[in-house]
């Protein structure tokens, strides 16, 4: 039985992900505490701190010993925290008087930390594998229709024309910058902590200076320069960053789950027999990884702003704020890698339909171009005036129901100006797509 969404059974396929939830699951979580203690030992013999042999034996227990999980449940339970009874465990695996090394001049948080960055690191990898493929997905849409002119729209109505390539083109641009955010903050994140009770590793003595940046390096991560137990900025920044990365895949999302509706039908979400079908309506296909995608955004979200407020930590210790991120963390990055790997379903095999594009495109007769006009028609008349004429045509096509071209036309002082040709080629949509396809260029090139 559960009562949380990426832990359902039922919802599994759809708000999960089962190799994220690997790396954030109670056994990922205890072995990277686990790796922090063997790290720790063998940072301290390098430095002479205790002995290589402890070390050794404590570097073996470490990676062979089978932790009791209901007892260390239990002494959670009791003691609030998982280390004390995990150093227990490991205490009694290891060999001699090495066992009187483990933990040694560390405090919980140390561990608990340090575990939740190697667990962080593992997670954005994993993303990134994903993040891959959407590029990839979105660089194929963005060439393939580099030139499929199609309507842009605001405030939901026609604009002015542009390509689905160039719209494809905008999504990967989001993309990239998610990459540049993980890749700036891995600096400002991906930090060891060894600190011992209050920060000031006191514990340690002598060479205490040089032992978090050799406990770092141990890891593969960065030494911070401070203790960073009770300023939780790397901790929000991660959240913040798969926020704003799921905010990404949450536009493409809703563009396209307004493209496919059955007044528009310009894309498709890949067709998978039964996927989208309603119980009673036998011809819905709804957007399912539209809407899941939207869905882990509103989540992750609201996980990125818990973490957040968790900066708020009292003095040297915090007396709550940090259990928070224990809550929030393992659901940001689970249902964020469940937005990523919808996404990549979703545009490897999105559905595109350019006729419906070019149809819609004509719905209005023509108006999507008003602005063609009036920019042709400003050189002589002036910007303003050649507005309100065009204003003025765009009101007659609609009232009329004739297309702008013959609106046009029936004015005078535009006739005086230019011809019919000319009209007829300043009021083709595909004439006005300004830099729709150099951006394509500019997106694919800076890929």
């Amino acid at each position: 039985m559960t009562s949380s969404i990426i832990d359902s059974k039922i919802f599994a396929p759809l708000f999960h992900s089962t190799r994220m939830q690997s790396l954030f699951n109670d056994e990922a979580r205890v072995q990277a505490y686990l790796d922090s203690e063997a790290a720790l030992a063998r940072a301290q013999a390098n430095l002479g701190m205790i002995p290589q042999q402890a070390a050794k034996k404590i570097n073996d227990a470490a990676n062979s010993v089978d932790i009791d999980m209901d007892r260390l449940a239990k002494d959670t339970g009791i003691v609030g925290y998982p280390i004390l009874g995990l150093v227990r465990q490991l205490v009694a695996a290891t060999e001699g008087d090495a066992a009187g090394y483990v933990h040694w001049g560390a405090t919980t948080q140390d561990i608990m930390d340090t575990a939740s960055v190697l667990q962080i690191r593992n997670g954005f990898e994993l993303i990134s594998e994903d993040l891959d493929k959407v590029e990839n997905a979105l660089k194929v849409l963005a060439k393939t229709h580099q030139n499929t002119v199609m309507a842009g729209r605001t405030h939901l109505q026609h604009a002015l024309p542009i390509t689905f390539g160039y719209k494809a083109a905008v999504w990967l641009d989001s993309i990239h910058r998610t990459r540049e955010r993980i890749t700036e903050m891995k600096p400002r994140v991906l930090r060891a902590q060894l600190w011992g009770a209050a920060g000031t590793l006191a514990s340690i003595g002598d060479k205490a200076e040089l032992l978090t940046a050799e406990f770092a390096k141990e890891l593969g991560l960065y030494a911070p320069i401070a203790p960073w137990h009770a300023t939780r900025d790397g901790i929000a920044e991660a959240a913040t960053c798969l926020a704003l990365m799921t905010g990404s895949l949450s536009k493409i999302a809703f563009d396209i789950m307004i493209m496919c509706m059955d007044e528009i039908s310009e894309l498709a979400e890949p067709f998978v027999k039964d996927r989208g079908a309603s119980s009673t309506m036998p011809q819905k296909r709804n957007p399912i990884s539209c809407e899941v995608i939207r869905g882990c955004h509103s989540s992750v979200s609201k996980a990125a702003g818990m973490l957040i407020e968790a900066q708020e930590s009292d003095f040297e210790r915090a007396t709550g704020p940090w259990h928070a991120e224990w809550i929030a963390l393992p659901q940001a990055f689970v249902l964020s890698h469940c937005a990523v790997s919808q996404a990549v379903f979703l545009l490897e095999g999105l559905e595109v339909f350019p006729d419906k594009m070019a149809q819609n495109l004509n719905i209005s007769n023509g108006l999507i171009v008003a602005e063609s006009a009036m920019m042709a028609l400003a050189p002589h008349l002036g910007r303003q005036e050649s507005h309100d004429i065009v204003y003025e045509a765009c009101r007659e096509a609609q009232s009329a129901k004739i297309s702008l071209f013959d609106a046009l036309k029936k004015h005078q002082e535009v006739m005086d100006l230019i011809s019919e040709k000319e009209l007829a080629d300043i009021l083709s949509p595909a004439s006005y797509l300004g830099l729709s396809q150099h951006i394509v260029d500019q997106v694919l090139n800076a890929s």
